[in-house]
Protein backbone atom coordinates (compact mmCIF):
# COMPACT_ATOMS: atom_id res chain seq x y z
CA UNK A 1 0.00 0.00 0.00
CA UNK A 2 1.48 3.74 -1.06
CA UNK A 3 2.14 5.83 1.86
CA UNK A 4 -0.61 8.00 2.49
CA UNK A 5 1.69 10.90 3.83
CA UNK A 6 3.51 10.76 0.66
CA UNK A 7 0.80 11.73 -1.20
CA UNK A 8 -0.20 14.63 1.12
CA UNK A 9 3.23 16.06 0.91
CA UNK A 10 2.56 18.59 -1.97
CA UNK A 11 -1.02 19.21 0.00
CA UNK A 12 0.91 19.96 3.09
CA UNK A 13 3.46 21.91 1.36
CA UNK A 14 0.47 23.90 -0.40
CA UNK A 15 -0.97 24.41 3.04
CA UNK A 16 1.90 25.42 4.45
CA UNK A 17 2.70 28.06 1.99
CA UNK A 18 -0.90 29.61 1.98
CA UNK A 19 -0.43 30.28 5.53
CA UNK A 20 3.20 31.41 5.98
CA UNK A 21 2.49 33.47 3.09
CA UNK A 22 -0.80 35.30 5.08
CA UNK A 23 1.37 35.41 7.94
CA UNK A 24 4.30 37.31 5.75
CA UNK A 25 1.04 39.48 4.33
CA UNK A 26 -0.40 40.24 7.82
CA UNK A 27 3.17 41.96 9.25
CA UNK A 28 2.89 44.00 5.89
CA UNK A 29 -0.50 45.18 6.64
CA UNK A 30 0.16 46.78 10.15
CA UNK A 31 2.63 49.23 8.50
CA UNK A 32 0.69 49.72 5.80
CA UNK A 33 -1.55 52.96 5.46
CA UNK A 34 -4.83 52.52 4.67
CA UNK A 35 -4.65 54.33 1.27
CA UNK A 36 -1.89 52.19 0.15
CA UNK A 37 -4.35 49.11 1.42
CA UNK A 38 -6.93 50.16 -0.94
CA UNK A 39 -4.66 50.50 -3.70
CA UNK A 40 -3.48 47.31 -3.33
CA UNK A 41 -7.43 45.65 -3.21
CA UNK A 42 -7.93 47.83 -6.25
CA UNK A 43 -4.76 46.16 -8.11
CA UNK A 44 -5.96 42.67 -6.74
CA UNK A 45 -9.59 43.65 -8.00
CA UNK A 46 -8.42 44.29 -11.72
CA UNK A 47 -6.26 41.00 -11.58
CA UNK A 48 -8.91 39.11 -10.19
CA UNK A 49 -11.23 39.81 -13.09
CA UNK A 50 -8.78 39.52 -15.63
CA UNK A 51 -8.01 36.00 -14.26
CA UNK A 52 -12.07 35.39 -14.11
CA UNK A 53 -12.40 36.40 -18.04
CA UNK A 54 -9.64 34.63 -18.90
CA UNK A 55 -11.11 31.58 -17.32
CA UNK A 56 -14.42 31.62 -17.99
CA UNK A 57 -13.63 33.29 -22.06
CA UNK A 58 -12.90 29.36 -23.35
CA UNK A 59 -16.54 28.30 -21.95
CA UNK A 60 -17.81 26.12 -25.35
CA UNK A 61 -21.29 25.13 -23.48
CA UNK A 62 -22.63 28.29 -22.56
CA UNK A 63 -26.32 26.66 -22.02
CA UNK A 64 -24.52 23.99 -19.11
CA UNK A 65 -22.99 27.08 -17.36
CA UNK A 66 -26.32 29.01 -17.64
CA UNK A 67 -28.40 26.41 -16.00
CA UNK A 68 -26.20 25.39 -13.64
CA UNK A 69 -25.27 28.84 -12.54
CA UNK A 70 -29.48 29.75 -12.28
CA UNK A 71 -29.98 26.47 -10.50
CA UNK A 72 -26.87 27.55 -8.58
CA UNK A 73 -28.17 30.82 -7.24
CA UNK A 74 -31.52 28.99 -6.55
CA UNK A 75 -29.80 27.02 -4.41
CA UNK A 76 -27.93 29.56 -2.83
CA UNK A 77 -30.46 32.07 -2.50
CA UNK A 78 -33.10 29.97 -0.70
CA UNK A 79 -30.58 28.16 1.96
CA UNK A 80 -28.83 31.82 2.75
CA UNK A 81 -25.60 30.69 2.32
CA UNK A 82 -24.10 33.98 2.24
CA UNK A 83 -25.94 35.02 5.30
CA UNK A 84 -25.65 31.66 7.15
CA UNK A 85 -21.86 32.06 6.36
CA UNK A 86 -21.46 36.08 7.48
CA UNK A 87 -23.32 35.27 10.53
CA UNK A 88 -21.59 32.35 11.72
CA UNK A 89 -17.97 34.05 11.21
CA UNK A 90 -19.78 36.65 13.61
CA UNK A 91 -20.23 35.00 16.19
CA UNK A 92 -17.13 32.95 16.14
CA UNK A 93 -14.82 36.36 15.86
CA UNK A 94 -17.30 38.56 18.09
CA UNK A 95 -14.84 37.86 21.23
CA UNK A 96 -11.77 38.71 19.58
CA UNK A 97 -12.42 41.24 17.12
CA UNK A 98 -14.44 45.02 16.70
CA UNK A 99 -17.65 45.22 15.19
CA UNK A 100 -18.26 44.35 11.82
CA UNK A 101 -15.21 42.90 11.32
CA UNK A 102 -16.51 39.99 11.11
CA UNK A 103 -18.26 40.21 7.45
CA UNK A 104 -14.52 41.40 6.05
CA UNK A 105 -13.33 37.86 7.99
CA UNK A 106 -15.92 36.34 5.80
CA UNK A 107 -15.16 37.62 2.85
CA UNK A 108 -11.65 37.24 2.92
CA UNK A 109 -11.98 33.88 3.51
CA UNK A 110 -14.57 32.75 1.09
CA UNK A 111 -12.35 35.07 -1.32
CA UNK A 112 -9.19 33.46 -0.98
CA UNK A 113 -10.52 30.03 -0.81
CA UNK A 114 -12.43 30.29 -4.33
CA UNK A 115 -9.12 32.63 -5.92
CA UNK A 116 -7.20 28.89 -4.57
CA UNK A 117 -9.45 26.42 -4.95
CA UNK A 118 -11.25 26.61 -8.25
CA UNK A 119 -10.12 25.53 -11.53
CA UNK A 120 -8.40 23.01 -13.36
CA UNK A 121 -4.81 22.48 -11.73
CA UNK A 122 -6.55 21.60 -8.14
CA UNK A 123 -8.54 18.44 -9.52
CA UNK A 124 -5.92 17.55 -11.78
CA UNK A 125 -3.18 18.42 -9.68
CA UNK A 126 -4.39 16.44 -6.81
CA UNK A 127 -5.56 13.37 -9.05
CA UNK A 128 -2.04 13.39 -10.50
CA UNK A 129 -0.48 13.22 -6.86
CA UNK A 130 -3.26 10.64 -5.59
CA UNK A 131 -3.34 8.39 -8.42
CA UNK A 132 0.28 8.42 -9.93
CA UNK A 133 2.43 10.10 -7.38
CA UNK A 134 3.02 13.32 -9.60
CA UNK A 135 3.36 16.41 -7.68
CA UNK A 136 4.54 19.08 -10.14
CA UNK A 137 1.36 20.80 -10.86
CA UNK A 138 0.93 20.93 -6.95
CA UNK A 139 3.93 22.38 -6.13
CA UNK A 140 3.93 24.81 -9.29
CA UNK A 141 -0.03 25.57 -7.21
CA UNK A 142 2.09 26.31 -4.25
CA UNK A 143 4.09 28.65 -5.07
CA UNK A 144 1.21 30.97 -7.04
CA UNK A 145 -0.66 30.69 -3.41
CA UNK A 146 2.63 31.80 -1.72
CA UNK A 147 2.56 35.29 -3.86
CA UNK A 148 -1.23 35.61 -3.99
CA UNK A 149 -1.65 34.66 -0.30
CA UNK A 150 0.78 37.98 1.05
CA UNK A 151 -1.26 40.05 -1.32
CA UNK A 152 -4.62 38.90 -0.40
CA UNK A 153 -3.73 38.79 3.57
CA UNK A 154 -1.94 42.08 3.22
CA UNK A 155 -5.16 43.88 1.49
CA UNK A 156 -7.69 42.05 2.72
CA UNK A 157 -6.60 40.40 6.55
CA UNK A 158 -6.67 37.11 8.80
CA UNK A 159 -9.49 35.32 7.17
CA UNK A 160 -7.06 34.50 4.16
CA UNK A 161 -5.35 32.56 6.91
CA UNK A 162 -8.23 30.02 6.67
CA UNK A 163 -8.07 29.29 3.05
CA UNK A 164 -5.11 27.41 4.27
CA UNK A 165 -7.38 25.01 6.35
CA UNK A 166 -9.74 25.02 3.70
CA UNK A 167 -6.69 24.04 1.04
CA UNK A 168 -5.61 21.13 3.52
CA UNK A 169 -9.30 19.71 3.29
CA UNK A 170 -10.18 19.69 -0.27
CA UNK A 171 -7.14 18.83 -2.04
CA UNK A 172 -6.20 16.67 0.61
CA UNK A 173 -9.69 14.68 0.30
CA UNK A 174 -9.24 14.41 -3.99
CA UNK A 175 -5.75 13.07 -3.42
CA UNK A 176 -6.77 10.74 -0.88
CA UNK A 177 -9.69 9.78 -2.41
CA UNK A 178 -8.28 10.09 -6.36
CA UNK A 179 -8.41 6.47 -6.94
CA UNK A 180 -12.67 6.79 -6.55
CA UNK A 181 -13.29 10.20 -7.58
CA UNK A 182 -11.09 9.23 -11.04
CA UNK A 183 -13.77 7.73 -13.08
CA UNK A 184 -16.31 10.64 -12.11
CA UNK A 185 -13.78 13.43 -13.16
CA UNK A 186 -14.34 13.46 -17.37
CA UNK A 187 -11.99 15.81 -19.27
CA UNK A 188 -15.68 18.19 -19.87
CA UNK A 189 -16.69 17.80 -15.89
CA UNK A 190 -13.14 19.78 -14.99
CA UNK A 191 -13.69 21.84 -17.89
CA UNK A 192 -16.99 23.15 -16.64
CA UNK A 193 -16.22 23.21 -13.24
CA UNK A 194 -13.04 25.49 -14.35
CA UNK A 195 -15.22 28.04 -16.66
CA UNK A 196 -18.28 28.40 -13.69
CA UNK A 197 -15.80 28.70 -11.04
CA UNK A 198 -13.59 31.67 -13.19
CA UNK A 199 -17.19 33.05 -13.69
CA UNK A 200 -17.31 33.42 -9.52
CA UNK A 201 -14.16 34.47 -9.42
CA UNK A 202 -14.77 37.51 -11.98
CA UNK A 203 -18.07 38.19 -9.64
CA UNK A 204 -15.22 38.50 -6.77
CA UNK A 205 -12.81 40.82 -8.92
CA UNK A 206 -16.10 43.18 -9.70
CA UNK A 207 -16.91 42.98 -5.61
CA UNK A 208 -13.11 43.94 -5.21
CA UNK A 209 -13.32 47.09 -6.97
CA UNK A 210 -16.28 47.88 -5.62
CA UNK A 211 -18.36 47.66 -8.62
CA UNK A 212 -20.82 45.54 -7.21
CA UNK A 213 -21.86 43.67 -4.53
CA UNK A 214 -22.47 40.09 -5.66
CA UNK A 215 -23.13 37.50 -2.88
CA UNK A 216 -20.67 34.94 -4.60
CA UNK A 217 -21.12 32.37 -1.51
CA UNK A 218 -24.39 32.03 -2.64
CA UNK A 219 -23.16 30.85 -6.57
CA UNK A 220 -21.04 28.31 -5.44
CA UNK A 221 -23.91 25.80 -5.26
CA UNK A 222 -23.48 26.15 -8.82
CA UNK A 223 -20.10 24.31 -8.71
CA UNK A 224 -22.60 21.17 -7.99
CA UNK A 225 -25.25 21.26 -10.18
CA UNK A 226 -22.35 20.77 -12.81
CA UNK A 227 -22.36 17.26 -12.72
CA UNK A 228 -25.88 17.17 -12.37
CA UNK A 229 -26.78 19.45 -15.71
CA UNK A 230 -24.26 17.01 -17.32
CA UNK A 231 -25.93 14.03 -16.38
CA UNK A 232 -29.44 15.40 -17.73
CA UNK A 233 -27.96 17.06 -21.30
CA UNK A 234 -26.23 13.42 -22.08
CA UNK A 235 -29.70 11.90 -21.48
CA UNK A 236 -31.48 14.41 -23.60
CA UNK A 237 -28.63 14.11 -26.30
CA UNK A 238 -29.23 10.24 -26.34
CA UNK A 239 -32.74 10.70 -26.50
CA UNK A 240 -33.23 13.26 -29.46
CA UNK A 241 -30.17 11.14 -31.20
Amino acid sequence: MQDKVGFMQAVIINTLAIAIASLIGLCLRRGMPKRITDAVMQALGLCTILIGIQGAAGEKHILILIVSVVIGILIGEWGDWDGHVNRWAEKVTSRYTKSGDAAGIANAFITSCLIMNVGAMVIVGSLAAGLAEDYTMLYTKSLLDFVSGIMLSAAMGIGVMGSAVFTLVFQGGIVLLAQYVSPFCSPLLIEELSHTGSLLILAIGLNMIGLTRFKVLNYVPALVAIPFVLWISQIISQWLA
